[in-house]
């Protein structure tokens, strides 16, 4: 039966299934179709996602005109905690989001760091529950700014959290914004621990949070089985890459092939060029079958290249056609039109490579939706500029189709393409 099951599925091409992850996401160009912040991180959580993207990119491409405050109340309010996953720099790294009820399914258990500050620090936590900066500084001593970097070893290593998402925040400005205060006070400010920049907030420790008894092996990989199959719809071995899984795809195909056999999911050839190994959810098949015929309007969305929605470089190999080496890097864009990759954006932002229709009417539609792509990040008050020194390795006022981005506001001159906000806002007067 199962084999028959399987030879009855018709794969989709690379298009139809990004095209379909998507929406699968929940990403819409429609205010009015677009989930809740919950809703949204119960499909994210457990995702490593680069801290410097969770909220200007991933955040706001499923939510219209989303608010830091609405994370924060989750966060207060305990339905909501996030871990640190893994440093990628001095003040960077991948973090994830759980719902409360899910974190000791879903958390992977680690080592404790070892050092005698660390554990200071994990006594001091313990012993409170929770701790301003200052009580931990108070009790452990020691340079402000030495323990703080000990601290957020423990929080990247994912032993420390905090109730709110704002030392992260100020962590990844490097700065806090302070308010008109007289230079006396300022200076009077800045000389306590809890002035420096990432010390906000109480922090707690997250095994505290978690329950007492140990969560049976099984459970937890039956768990995070059917939190990949939910966040993916469609779920295959090249996928593992963005979810850095200890033990990679081996550590929960048999639960796949147990939920299958159950007749809980799917297994298929669904998307082709890629391996038999590929599990859908109820749902999720037609849904990709309905992807499968490519819509006559073409709609484009800017998504962190790190988005889970983004199958390219990770289930997905990147299109031959696309210059240079486009990688998943923290930072980095992509512009997908129906489905297509027609864009990458590089980490710094000054450089893009497209892939084109060779066919004029086909490759106009896909412009006009790039330039759409590229003004929404300016409507949604990402940044301020969009300034571009290099298109597919060329300069960019140099660029076949500069008059395309010219036309929206697009300022040429001896060092590249420049769009802010006012001239995206004059160009849109002027054609109307």
């Amino acid at each position: 039966s199962l084999s028959r099951l399987r030879a009855e599925v018709e794969s989709v091409s690379h298009e139809s299934f990004a095209r379909f992850l998507v929406e699968w996401h929940g990403i819409s160009l429609n205010p009015k179709h677009q989930d809740g912040l919950l809703d949204i991180i119960e499909r994210l959580q457990g995702a490593p996602i680069p801290a410097t993207v969770l909220e200007t990119d991933v955040l706001p491409a499923r939510i219209h005109n989303y608010q830091p405050t609405d994370l924060d109340a989750l966060l207060a309010s305990g339905e909501v905690v996030w871990l640190g996953i893994r440093p990628t720099g001095s003040k960077d790294g991948r973090v994830a989001l759980y719902s409360s009820s899910h974190l000791d399914l879903l958390a992977t258990n680690i080592e404790p760091l070892e050092g005698e500050v660390y554990d200071a620090i994990r006594t001091a936590l313990r012993g409170s529950g929770a701790a301003f900066f200052s009580h931990l500084h108070g009790q452990i001593g020691g340079l402000p700014a030495e323990l703080l970097t000990k601290l957020w070893d423990l929080v990247w290593h994912g032993e420390v959290s905090n109730d709110s998402l704002v030392p992260l925040r100020n962590l990844l400005r490097g700065t806090q914004k302070r308010g008109p205060l007289n230079r006396r006070r300022l200076r009077f400010r800045n000389a306590r621990p809890s002035g420096l920049p990432g010390s906000e907030g109480r922090w707690w420790l997250v095994s505290e949070r978690r329950s007492r008894l140990a969560t049976p092996s099984t459970d937890k990989r039956m768990a995070l089985a059917q939190q990949l199959l939910e966040r993916h719809g469609v779920f295959t071995r090249e996928a593992v890459s963005m979810e850095e899984l200890s033990g990679g795809f081996s550590s929960v195909y048999p639960i796949l092939k147990a939920l299958e056999e159950s007749g809980q999911v799917r297994r298929g050839y669904f998307i082709e060029g890629l391996g038999a190994t590929q599990f859908a959810v109820p749902g999720a098949e037609d849904m990709l079958r309905a992807h499968r015929d490519e819509n006559d309007d073409i709609c484009a969305v800017c998504l962190a290249a790190t988005d889970p929605a983004n199958p390219y470089g990770s289930a997905l190999p990147w299109p031959s056609e696309i210059a240079g080496r486009p990688e998943r890097s923290p930072g980095a864009r992509v512009i997908l039109a129906n489905g297509k990759l027609i864009a990458f954006i590089s980490r710094s932002g000054k450089s893009m490579n497209t892939h084109l229709s060779e066919d004029e009417v086909e490759r106009r539609k896909e412009l006009q939706a790039l330039t759409s792509a590229l003004t929404r990040l300016l409507e949604r008050d990402l940044q301020r500029t969009i300034f571009f020194e290099t298109i597919d390795g060329d300069a960019a006022n140099k660029w076949p189709q500069v008059s395309r981005l010219t036309e929206h506001g697009f300022r040429s001159s001896s060092s590249g393409l420049l769009l802010s906000k006012k001239t995206h806002f004059e160009a849109i007067n002027a054609r109307r």
